[in-house]
């Protein structure tokens, strides 16, 4: 049997993960007659099928099943190899693919990445915009080196490093902002809009919202906080947003910002790295930029409790 080369691993996983010969070519930059060759002779050299094919898409088979799971962990370990290397000087060069997630991104990523980029001359920086539970998968995987998201994950093969701690605040039609906050008693009878299911954030809202009663009686999804505080201003309801996301996405709305009362409610906001991984040193050190970059957002907002 001839030996499976790492490119062919590559290749395939790539296609496992798509389920497209079109996109997995693309992310793994050759053409897809070349990908489909690497594959056909991928599965000749293991004599069984790796994908079932149709016109429309691209699965795996059982045996494709298992393969993936030991080549997932082969390309962990030979970029686990690389990160060795890369490790062994006091700053990380190279590529550096940060995960984030979208209720943190678009507040905090512009002065990390310019704090990065002046301390870090070598690094180049891929950010990676999704959900938590795909960035946790993307790390276990190997896709990415670091991820910012909402803590606890409680992962046991991730480390956690905790950065800060930022409370969420109230945001209701201008008209409204002279009213009492209403506590979470309170809220939870007001009509509630809410990020849809699958962000963290929402699950952390219904959580203070439900301190004292039942779950809200009217909800209201929408897929990012700019779109929730514009329905806010529209008279359609009320929704929290963290505070980082105030002075973003409440300048061009007629809506009307509160604290709570105390206990506020709040999240804490860590980096989270593989336990595995030789770059534990200089994970410690990003993550300490990261801080440093979110304590500067902080002054610049007027040194709020974010």
């Amino acid at each position: 049997m001839n030996n499976l080369t790492l490119r062919q691993l590559r290749y395939f996983e790539a296609l496992a993960r798509h389920g497209h010969f079109g996109r997995a070519a693309e992310d793994c930059a050759i053409s897809q007659p070349a990908l489909s060759v690497q594959i056909r002779e991928m599965e000749e050299t293991l004599g069984m099928p790796l994908f079932d094919r149709t016109t429309r898409s691209v699965c795996l088979t059982g045996f494709g099943e298992e393969v993936a799971g030991r080549v997932r962990g082969i390309l962990r370990s030979v970029d686990e190899l690389g990160e060795l290397a890369r490790g062994a000087g006091d700053d990380l060069v190279g590529h550096f693919r940060l995960g984030v997630i979208p209720t943190v991104a678009p507040y905090l990523l512009p002065g990390v990445i310019g704090r990065l980029t002046q301390r870090q001359a070598g690094l180049d920086i891929r950010v990676r915009e999704t959900l938590t539970q795909t960035l946790i998968s993307e790390l276990a995987e190997g896709r990415l080196d670091a991820a910012i998201v909402a803590l606890p994950v409680s992962e046991v093969t991730l480390t956690e490093f905790p950065l800060f701690t930022e409370d969420f605040v109230l945001v209701r039609p201008d008209e409204d902002g002279a009213k009492p906050v209403p506590d979470a008693q309170g809220l939870s009878e007001m009509k509630l809009l809410l990020l849809e299911e699958g962000h963290c954030f929402r699950d952390q809202a219904l959580a203070f919202c439900s301190t004292g009663s039942s779950a809200p009686r009217e909800l209201l999804d929408a897929s990012s906080l700019s779109t929730l505080v514009q329905l806010v201003g529209a008279g359609i309801g009320v929704t929290l947003i963290p505070e980082m996301a105030v002075g973003v996405e409440t300048g061009a709305a007629q809506v009307s910002v509160s604290a709570f009362s105390s206990p506020r409610p709040s999240r804490e906001i860590g980096m989270i790295w593989r336990k595995s991984s030789p770059l534990d040193g200089q994970m410690r050190q990003i993550a300490e930029e990261v801080r440093l970059a979110a304590e500067q957002l902080r002054q610049g907002a007027g040194g709020r409790a974010f």
